[in-house]
């Protein structure tokens, strides 16, 4: 059974009156696409990705929390060349999962790796590392995103899914690295990309195709995945979400059309006051 707040948000979610409010800050908005927030736990800075109008060209940039507010976005301080994108904080902020194209033994890699960075003792970023097979492939891996479980989840386009591209699961242990396919409850013979948990590891948000899903808690497994409704599948554009820590708010991208393109977007149970404000208060 679901937590109170956790049911709240889901029940907003599927709601078919359900709605999405902008959040759109001068220095972040853009004429651009602005997608896959995360929020840096120690700083309050922001990391997301922007592309081009068409969705392409992802790069992680970064803006400041300052004392006028936010900063200009620059590149994220361990941007290399190549494509880069799904910028996600593990609890407590010392580690920083994301995807790239970036050299590998001095060659760029043809497809996206998932990547890992964590936080240094004074506080900057160390050298990434990318993730070992089997966790990285020969397909490409997208959003990365940690579970209550201790279970890593991932988009892939790997061979042996039920589908086109699914949504897999790896976990180390004793040094070795285990991977999982999360089965036809949660997977199609179509394409699944995003899988979101939620804080507390009951829930697990799929975006599929060009609408998300939800999936429950089902033991050691998933349950099969129900369709949500219009606050967060409004046009078939969505991507890229985020829980607020507690889980009682979740932002994502939606392409807004001209002159703006992708735009952040945030549902709220209750009066959460998230995504942070900045200046901090």
């Amino acid at each position: 059974m679901l937590p109170v707040l956790a049911a709240a948000l889901l029940s907003i979610l599927a709601a078919p009156d359900g709605k999405a409010e902008a959040w759109a800050p001068p220095a972040i908005s853009s004429p651009m696409f602005e997608s896959h927030p995360a929020f840096d736990p120690w700083t309050g800075d922001l990391y997301f990705v922007r592309s081009d109008k068409t969705f392409s060209g992802w790069r992680i940039l970064l803006s400041r929390c300052t004392r006028d507010g936010w900063a200009a976005p620059v590149d994220a301080p361990f941007a290399a060349p190549g494509l880069e994108a799904d910028p996600w904080f593990a609890p407590g902020g010392r580690r920083l999962y994301f995807i790239s194209t970036r050299a590998t033994g001095g060659k760029r890699s043809k497809d996206l790796d998932i990547w890992t960075v964590a936080r240094t003792a004074k506080g900057g970023w160390g050298k990434p590392e990318r993730l070992p097979e089997p966790v990285n492939s020969s397909g490409a891996e997208w959003f990365p995103r940690l579970g209550a479980d201790g279970w890593l989840y991932f988009g892939s386009d790997r061979p042996g899914g039920q589908g086109k591209t699914d949504i897999w699961r790896a976990r180390q242990a004793k040094g070795r690295w285990t991977v999982e396919n999360l089965g036809p409850g949660v997977n199609t013979a179509g394409d699944e990309y995003e899988p979101l948990p939620t804080p507390d590891g009951t829930a697990l948000l799929v975006q599929a195709g060009s609408d998300y899903f939800v999936s429950r808690k089902a033991g050691a497994g998933w349950g099969p995945r129900t369709k949500l409704g219009p606050a967060i599948n409004g046009n078939g554009s969505e991507i890229g979400a985020l829980f607020s820590p507690s889980g009682r708010s979740l932002m994502f991208a939606r392409d807004a059309g001209e002159p703006k393109s992708g735009e952040l977007m945030v549902v709220r149970s209750g009066r959460e006051a998230w995504p942070p404000t900045c200046p901090r208060r």
